[in-house]
């Protein structure tokens, strides 16, 4: 599709979304022992970079907008996906940057009235395996990556505060919920999981404390010594016992890093 198809299909779809309501995906990876996001960008002369994004259907639940959208623009199908603030603020997109984008999809008229408005959008995230993702970039995208916190560049309109405020979020979360189930591989070693939990609380642990900490849970299956090297120094591997891991879901935990 090219652009002046892009703008014009919008244009037809105008009458059928719910004015200023938006929702964008933080869809939040595990790989190479760093948190990763994933990331589109746009077919347009400049390098603009964005969060999975788009607009709510008048005969939609929000909810379901959201898997939607995640698909239309990624290609990756999610049965759920939190909701997990609100972004409201009067100049969220800034002005100047809104009409430079308007610009470069090269829209006008009703559509230019449409992209111009005051938007709210709401914010979804999901943990997910990158192993078992394909994502693929939608008809407006040139380009679709997983970037870590560390390489995030500079986003569109609000969308690094979005992502900033879906890492507090899970952050939050890890206090009192398990952590780890759709991040890491099936099996994996205790410091997998320690890179993970200090990529999402974005400080170093005690190696000890941590452990101790993750095994009184119970929730977890510990499998033989990996064949790597001497078979004393080989770490243990572990997997999640669903039962008991669900469990913690449900009734939480108060895990304090």
């Amino acid at each position: 599709m090219t652009r002046k198809e892009m703008v014009t299909s919008t244009a037809m779809d105008i009458e059928s979304l719910i004015p200023g309501q938006s929702v964008d995906c933080v869809i939040i990876g595990f790989e190479e022992n760093v948190l990763k996001i994933l990331i589109l960008k746009w077919k347009v002369k400049n390098e603009i970079w964005a969060l999975p994004g788009g607009f709510i259907f008048k005969n939609e639940n929000l909810d379901n907008a959201a898997t939607r959208v995640l698909k239309e623009r990624t290609g990756i199908s999610l049965p759920f996906l939190e909701q997990f603030k609100t972004f409201g603020d009067i100049d969220r997109r800034g002005m100047d940057m809104l009409e430079k984008n308007i610009q470069l999809v090269g829209a006008k008229g009703k559509i230019a009235d449409w992209f111009s408005q005051r938007f709210i959008t709401t914010g979804y995230d999901s943990l997910v395996d990158i192993q078992q993702c394909d994502p693929k970039p939608d008809f407006s995208s040139e380009q679709i990556k997983w970037v870590s916190l560390e390489e995030l560049p500079d986003l569109i309109f609000d969308h690094n505060r979005i992502v900033e405020s879906a890492i507090r979020y899970i952050k939050n979360q890890i206090n009192y919920l398990p952590i780890g189930k759709n991040l890491l591989p099936e099996r994996f070693t205790m410091k997998q999981l320690q890179f993970l939990y200090e990529g999402i609380l974005q400080k170093k642990l005690d190696r000890g404390n941590f452990q101790r900490k993750m095994l009184r849970l119970g929730i977890f299956i510990r499998h033989e010594k990996q064949l790597e090297g001497g078979a004393h120094k080989a770490p243990y591997l572990y997997s999640f016992d669903k039962e008991k891991y669900q469990k913690l879901l449900v009734h939480g935990f108060g895990f304090t890093a």
